[in-house]
């Protein structure tokens, strides 16, 4: 079969070609111009590679992806970059011609050749049909517009919901699911048709990227950093390839930069640790033009092939740190990822962030012993290319531990010593070794609880600490300009001057493992559900306040909430006032299960909110506001200044509620 047969461009010769000059608009512009800056490429012809008989890089990780984004309508605010087939000649840039060949020859096959040749293809981890060189052709060319649309500043953001994937594609071999180096091939089209020249290549897919490196292996022009499981090169695709001393070679020397986690179970603390630590100080050293990540999921928590916990917040998070190289320029291509639904989740929360979404928040983490090992050791091999990498700052913390305290832990024994010593405040036992390893000394109560027949309980988190940062890249904190700001400080005076009980409940909890947090049977919600219902059962109940005002800060109002619907008989004897101070980011709640606790709720709720929130636009319908009780809404954005400025209408909001009968 000749070569000009298989090519599917056939209007172009069979030897390579110089590419033409790039056109002055590529296919994503529309005909009229909008303010929209993020693209999308995306067609359901590439499920027609598939294989009968079931395989792991299933049509459904794009399809399902593309329904989420229908059903949440972001389509609408992204402009579709119409997909088309790869060049040949842009292939050439990355792969052999016989590379090009062998995939063009796939849809020639008959059904029985396709069967006959099974095994061959089963032992480079690919399986194929007729259709699977359409579906090759269109996810690359996919990748290389996406790209060109970002490049030639057409557009700031784009994303490529593409398959197959294309990372393990090596310059003459396809495997690993992988056909065309999608990645690979794009950098290079925009290399050679657009200004832009210096580019990183971010993969955060389980795998190393075997392909994507030795393309780029001795090229300076490229950075390509991939944080992966490694296994001691026993994990997919095996080999020293991706240990932390595959550096890249000749004029590339440096430009490679491996982060192999030495096993399973790596999670969110671990990545963003090395985020800090090596990935971002390096990118910021290299400056590129253009970022490009190569985007699997299957280090996502669920994907049984990756066996590691990433969050899709976690996913966010390090989009959002990569957001702020080459002056917002990103594209993120779909590589990996085999659980459906995890897949499609940690896909959309990256969306969002391209979007301009902030991610949502994370818990309270700290990475894993392994990872800092590998992270120190990589900032070791990678201090020798990169001035910016600092090996003392990623020193494990065990080498250290005897001398070491948190900072967190020390603010909070701060915070211990100024109720005692200020206030006389003292604080409450609490039993059960979950509760007591996550809260121990964070809940506090006046000498007169069990005694004054009005109580205020106060659920929050820890106060905001203010930092200000040596240096942005690293998240070095200058300690000198940092402080802890607490509101609770004013409220404690203003509950004892009116000569009630306090009941103050700090639910910020001690640091805990990654691995230990992505595996735990309780959330961190669930904490401040478990001790909210303990200290009513153990204190509150026993105490004889006969008046109780339960006041929600931030997480802590899902903890108030909580509580109401634990204990309702005996909160709605009790209770005469619930208050929560809630910001944009947050809806008030509400009692979820009964309507005679709703309406008890609106008749005894405050709730302090921005006066921008989206609870209080025209959307909103008058009825469903009126659920919310009693809204106080505040010009003011930062739930701390919040409080402080609505501290006066608590104030009076409780002394009017206390004196009905």
């Amino acid at each position: 079969m000749s070569n000009q047969n298989m090519d599917m461009d056939v209007d172009e010769p069979a030897a390579p070609d110089p590419l033409p000059d790039p056109p002055v608009r590529s296919y994503s512009v529309p005909l009229r111009e909008s303010d929209l800056t993020v693209g999308y490429v995306y067609s359901a012809e590439m499920t027609n590679h598939y294989d009968p008989q079931g395989h792991q890089e299933d049509p459904k990780r794009i399809t399902t992806i593309w329904q989420a984004i229908l059903k949440a309508e972001y389509h609408q605010r992204m402009k579709s970059i119409p997909i088309r087939p790869v060049k040949r000649h842009e292939v050439l840039l990355a792969h052999s011609e016989d590379h090009w060949d062998k995939v063009l020859a796939i849809e020639h096959m008959t059904t029985q050749q396709i069967l006959d040749s099974r095994e061959y293809y089963e032992q480079l981890s690919l399986y194929v049909m007729q259709g699977t060189t359409r579906a090759a052709c269109l996810s690359c060319g996919g990748a290389v517009e996406a790209c060109l649309a970002v490049a030639r500043g057409e557009l700031q953001k784009t994303f490529a919901i593409i398959r197959p994937p294309g990372h393990h594609a090596e310059p003459d071999e396809h495997m690993g699911f992988c056909f065309f180096n999608n990645v690979a091939v794009a950098a290079r089209v925009v290399q050679q048709s657009t200004k832009t020249k210096r580019i990183l290549i971010l993969d955060w897919d389980v795998h190393h990227g075997n392909g994507t490196q030795k393309a780029f292996n001795d090229d300076p022009s490229i950075l390509y950093i991939s944080l992966h499981r490694y296994d001691e090169g026993t994990f997919y695709p095996c080999g020293p390839f991706g240990g932390l001393q595959s550096c890249g070679e000749g004029p590339g020397i440096g430009y490679s930069v491996n982060i192999p986690w030495s096993g399973k179970g790596m999670g969110d603390a671990d990545y963003i640790h090395a985020f800090q630590k090596v990935v971002m100080p390096i990118a910021m050293e290299f400056a590129p033009e253009l970022v490009i990540i190569s985007a699997g999921f299957d280090a996502a928590h669920g994907d049984e092939l990756g066996e590691c916990c990433v969050s899709p917040t976690g996913y966010a998070h390090m989009t959002h740190m990569l957001s702020g190289l080459a002056g917002g320029r990103l594209v993120v291509a779909l590589e990996g990822g085999y659980n459906i639904d995890v897949t499609t989740k940690s896909a959309m929360a990256v969306l969002k962030v391209i979007l301009g979404e902030a991610p949502d928040e994370l818990p309270p983490l700290i990475a894993s012993e392994s990872a800092t090992e590998v992270v120190w050791l990589v900032s070791k091999e990678q201090s020798k290319y990169w001035r910016s990498v600092n090996p003392k700052i990623c020193e494990p913390r065990e080498e250290v531990e005897p001398i070491t305290f948190s900072i967190p832990e020390i603010l909070k024994a701060h915070r211990q010593h100024y109720l005692q010593s200020v206030h006389n405040m003292m604080t409450v036992p609490l039993l059960g070794d979950e509760l007591n390893k996550k809260l121990s000394s964070q809940i506090m109560c006046t000498h007169d609880l069990f005694e004054n027949n009005t109580m205020v309980v106060f659920a929050h988190e820890f106060g905001n600490l203010r930092t200000e940062l040596a240096s942005a890249v690293t998240c070095d904190i200058n300690l000198e300009k940092s402080y802890l700001l607490d509101f609770s400080k004013e409220l404690i005076t203003w509950v004892r001057s009116e000569g009630y009980s306090l009941l103050d409940i700090n639910l910020f909890p001690k640091p805990t493992p990654a691995v230990t947090i992505s595996k735990r049977s309780r959330s961190a919600p669930d904490i401040g559900k478990q001790v909210t219902t303990y200290l009513w059962d153990n204190y509150i109940q026993l105490s004889s306040a006969q008046r109780v005002v339960l006041i929600g800060h931030g997480p802590g109002g899902q903890a108030i909430m909580d509580l109401l619907e634990n204990r309702t008989t005996s909160v709605m004897n009790t209770v005469r006032a619930v208050i929560q101070v809630v910001g944009h980011t947050k809806v008030p709640i509400l009692p979820k299960y009964s309507d005679e606790l709703r309406i008890w709720y609106t008749q005894r709720s405050y709730v302090v909110l921005p006066s921008r929130h989206r609870v209080l636009g025209p959307e909103t319908k008058p009825r469903d506001l009126k659920r919310h009780g009693h809204l106080c809404p505040i010009e003011e954005s930062q739930p701390l200044k919040m409080i402080m400025r609505a501290l006066p209408g608590i104030r009076e909001y409780v002394k009017t509620v206390l004196e009905k009968p």
